[in-house]
């Protein structure tokens, strides 16, 4: 992370029985996106729990990190704001690069020839706050302004309600 190397523990046989001593394993076997951070002395000093799409925010482990290693504070990234300037009269999602459903919204807007302004929330602090702010606290990806009307996460049928607005969409109709 950010340079630094650390042992992650993967939850992976006896399958979930980590998950399960942490009460992050759902019933239907899969764990929630879960960070613990445990110092040296086995104590727990962070933990972010939310759902598997959601995006943890770095910058909050990288403060965990650098008080309980403050040796190894220098080692970690420091975070350069980012600012984009958005055009007028676009489409904008917030979005970072790995997002499984960034892409399946990028696919989308691809598909309906649709030109989309992207901000990382990973490299505009700024964006992420807005973000958070939309989606009752989460950095929720992708997160999209589309013409005004705030989608949170990738949801087809809104996009397709939004696309419905467009006045040149509903002039072709």
């Amino acid at each position: 992370m950010g340079g630094i190397s650390f042992p992650l523990l993967s939850d992976f046989w006896p399958h979930g029985e980590v998950s399960k001593k942490y009460g992050v394993l759902r019933e239907e076997g899969v764990s929630e996106r879960a960070v613990f951070v445990i110092d040296r002395h086995g104590c727990i000093q962070y933990q972010d729990i939310h759902d598997i799409d959601d995006l943890p925010d770095n910058e909050e482990i990288f403060k965990v990190l650098r008080q309980i290693e403050p040796e190894a504070a220098a080692a970690l990234p420091q975070v350069v704001e980012k600012k984009q300037e958005i055009p007028e009269h676009s489409i904008v999602m917030y979005c970072t690069r790995w997002c499984p459903d960034c892409e399946k919204a990028r696919a989308w807007f691809a598909k309906k020839g649709l030109e989309v302004f992207e901000i990382s929330v990973d490299e505009d602090k700024k964006a992420a706050q807005k973000v958070r702010e939309w989606a009752d606290g989460n950095l929720t990806t992708p997160t999209i302004d589309f013409d005004g009307i705030i989608i949170v996460d990738y949801q087809e049928d809104e996009l397709e309600r939004a696309l419905l607005q467009r006045p040149d969409v509903r002039k072709a109709k």
